[in-house]
Protein backbone atom coordinates (compact mmCIF):
# COMPACT_ATOMS: atom_id res chain seq x y z
CA UNK A 1 0.00 0.00 0.00
CA UNK A 2 1.09 3.62 -0.54
CA UNK A 3 2.59 5.68 2.00
CA UNK A 4 0.63 9.01 3.25
CA UNK A 5 2.85 12.09 1.88
CA UNK A 6 3.91 9.87 -1.32
CA UNK A 7 2.69 11.11 -4.55
CA UNK A 8 -0.14 9.26 -5.88
CA UNK A 9 0.25 7.56 -9.21
CA UNK A 10 -1.39 8.90 -11.90
CA UNK A 11 -3.84 6.72 -14.06
CA UNK A 12 -6.18 6.66 -16.97
CA UNK A 13 -8.86 4.28 -17.04
CA UNK A 14 -12.29 4.59 -18.79
CA UNK A 15 -15.50 4.78 -16.80
CA UNK A 16 -19.00 2.92 -17.08
CA UNK A 17 -19.75 5.39 -20.36
CA UNK A 18 -16.64 4.47 -21.85
CA UNK A 19 -14.94 7.94 -21.18
CA UNK A 20 -11.03 8.65 -20.23
CA UNK A 21 -10.76 9.52 -16.75
CA UNK A 22 -7.40 10.75 -15.40
CA UNK A 23 -6.18 11.33 -12.32
CA UNK A 24 -4.11 14.26 -13.11
CA UNK A 25 -7.10 15.71 -14.23
CA UNK A 26 -7.91 16.36 -11.07
CA UNK A 27 -5.35 17.98 -9.87
CA UNK A 28 -6.70 20.87 -7.65
CA UNK A 29 -9.36 18.67 -6.38
CA UNK A 30 -9.14 16.13 -3.28
CA UNK A 31 -9.96 13.13 -4.24
CA UNK A 32 -11.17 9.84 -2.73
CA UNK A 33 -10.03 6.42 -4.56
CA UNK A 34 -11.81 3.83 -3.06
CA UNK A 35 -10.79 -0.24 -4.65
CA UNK A 36 -13.22 -2.52 -4.12
CA UNK A 37 -13.83 -6.36 -5.38
CA UNK A 38 -16.55 -6.53 -7.54
CA UNK A 39 -19.88 -5.23 -9.02
CA UNK A 40 -23.01 -6.39 -7.02
CA UNK A 41 -21.64 -8.22 -4.47
CA UNK A 42 -23.45 -7.26 -0.70
CA UNK A 43 -20.01 -5.38 0.75
CA UNK A 44 -19.16 -3.43 -2.44
CA UNK A 45 -23.06 -2.84 -2.76
CA UNK A 46 -23.68 -1.62 0.40
CA UNK A 47 -20.04 0.83 0.19
CA UNK A 48 -21.46 1.86 -3.31
CA UNK A 49 -24.62 3.07 -1.49
CA UNK A 50 -22.92 4.74 1.38
CA UNK A 51 -20.91 6.51 -1.16
CA UNK A 52 -23.92 7.66 -2.91
CA UNK A 53 -25.80 8.78 0.16
CA UNK A 54 -22.89 10.82 1.02
CA UNK A 55 -22.21 11.94 -2.59
CA UNK A 56 -24.22 15.48 -2.18
CA UNK A 57 -21.80 16.39 1.02
CA UNK A 58 -18.36 15.79 -0.68
CA UNK A 59 -19.90 17.64 -3.45
CA UNK A 60 -19.99 20.72 -0.63
CA UNK A 61 -16.83 19.68 0.29
CA UNK A 62 -15.48 20.16 -3.75
CA UNK A 63 -14.07 16.01 -3.46
CA UNK A 64 -14.53 13.67 -6.44
CA UNK A 65 -15.26 9.97 -5.28
CA UNK A 66 -14.31 7.42 -7.51
CA UNK A 67 -14.43 3.58 -7.44
CA UNK A 68 -12.36 1.19 -9.10
CA UNK A 69 -12.73 -2.59 -9.61
CA UNK A 70 -11.57 -5.15 -12.22
CA UNK A 71 -15.00 -5.26 -13.32
CA UNK A 72 -16.19 -4.22 -17.03
CA UNK A 73 -17.15 -0.70 -18.33
CA UNK A 74 -20.65 -2.86 -19.04
CA UNK A 75 -20.57 -4.25 -15.31
CA UNK A 76 -19.85 -0.54 -13.91
CA UNK A 77 -23.18 0.56 -15.98
CA UNK A 78 -25.43 -1.54 -14.78
CA UNK A 79 -24.22 -1.46 -11.09
CA UNK A 80 -24.22 2.16 -11.30
CA UNK A 81 -28.02 1.91 -12.98
CA UNK A 82 -28.86 -0.34 -10.19
CA UNK A 83 -27.82 1.72 -7.34
CA UNK A 84 -28.23 5.10 -8.91
CA UNK A 85 -24.97 5.75 -7.98
CA UNK A 86 -23.31 9.28 -8.89
CA UNK A 87 -19.80 9.18 -8.80
CA UNK A 88 -17.31 7.72 -11.14
CA UNK A 89 -16.57 4.01 -11.86
CA UNK A 90 -13.65 3.07 -13.48
CA UNK A 91 -12.16 -0.51 -15.22
CA UNK A 92 -9.01 -1.70 -14.57
CA UNK A 93 -9.51 -5.11 -15.98
CA UNK A 94 -5.71 -5.13 -16.71
CA UNK A 95 -5.38 -4.33 -12.74
CA UNK A 96 -2.77 -1.49 -13.91
CA UNK A 97 -3.95 0.69 -10.87
CA UNK A 98 -4.68 -1.55 -8.96
CA UNK A 99 -1.51 -3.11 -8.69
CA UNK A 100 0.37 0.80 -8.49
CA UNK A 101 -2.03 1.51 -5.78
CA UNK A 102 -0.90 -2.03 -3.93
CA UNK A 103 -4.08 -3.31 -3.51
CA UNK A 104 -3.77 -6.90 -5.35
CA UNK A 105 -2.89 -9.03 -2.32
CA UNK A 106 -3.38 -12.56 -1.00
CA UNK A 107 -6.45 -12.90 0.81
CA UNK A 108 -7.45 -16.12 2.72
CA UNK A 109 -11.01 -16.98 2.67
CA UNK A 110 -12.27 -20.32 4.34
CA UNK A 111 -8.83 -21.70 4.52
CA UNK A 112 -8.02 -20.67 0.70
CA UNK A 113 -5.43 -18.84 -0.22
CA UNK A 114 -6.34 -16.34 -3.59
CA UNK A 115 -5.40 -13.03 -4.80
CA UNK A 116 -7.46 -10.40 -5.28
CA UNK A 117 -8.37 -6.61 -4.61
CA UNK A 118 -8.82 -5.95 -1.00
CA UNK A 119 -10.98 -3.14 -0.36
CA UNK A 120 -9.03 -0.11 0.89
CA UNK A 121 -9.37 3.72 0.59
CA UNK A 122 -6.94 6.64 -0.50
CA UNK A 123 -7.58 10.66 -0.16
CA UNK A 124 -5.69 12.57 -2.61
CA UNK A 125 -4.94 15.66 -1.92
CA UNK A 126 -5.06 18.47 -4.58
CA UNK A 127 -1.15 18.49 -5.42
CA UNK A 128 -2.07 14.74 -6.27
CA UNK A 129 -0.22 12.85 -3.29
CA UNK A 130 -1.62 11.06 -0.65
CA UNK A 131 -3.19 12.64 2.35
CA UNK A 132 -4.85 9.23 3.99
CA UNK A 133 -5.47 6.03 3.86
CA UNK A 134 -8.00 3.51 4.89
CA UNK A 135 -6.59 0.09 4.01
CA UNK A 136 -9.01 -2.42 5.44
CA UNK A 137 -12.20 -0.20 4.68
CA UNK A 138 -15.63 -1.50 6.01
CA UNK A 139 -18.23 -1.30 3.74
CA UNK A 140 -20.88 -0.22 5.66
CA UNK A 141 -18.56 2.79 7.51
CA UNK A 142 -15.94 4.02 5.26
CA UNK A 143 -17.73 6.71 3.32
CA UNK A 144 -18.86 7.95 6.99
CA UNK A 145 -15.15 8.17 7.89
CA UNK A 146 -13.73 9.84 5.20
CA UNK A 147 -16.40 12.43 5.45
CA UNK A 148 -15.99 13.14 9.19
CA UNK A 149 -11.97 13.10 8.48
CA UNK A 150 -12.48 15.90 5.97
CA UNK A 151 -14.64 17.71 8.34
CA UNK A 152 -12.44 17.55 10.42
CA UNK A 153 -8.95 18.31 9.11
CA UNK A 154 -10.81 20.58 5.95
Amino acid sequence: MLEIGSTAPDFTLRDKDGHSVSLSDLKGHKVVLYFYPRDNTPGCSRQAAAFAAAFDEYQKLGVTVIGVSKDSEASHQKFADKYQLPFILLSDPERQVIEAYGVWQEKKMYGKVSFGVVRATYLIDEQGNIAAVWPKAKPDTNAAEILAYLKERG
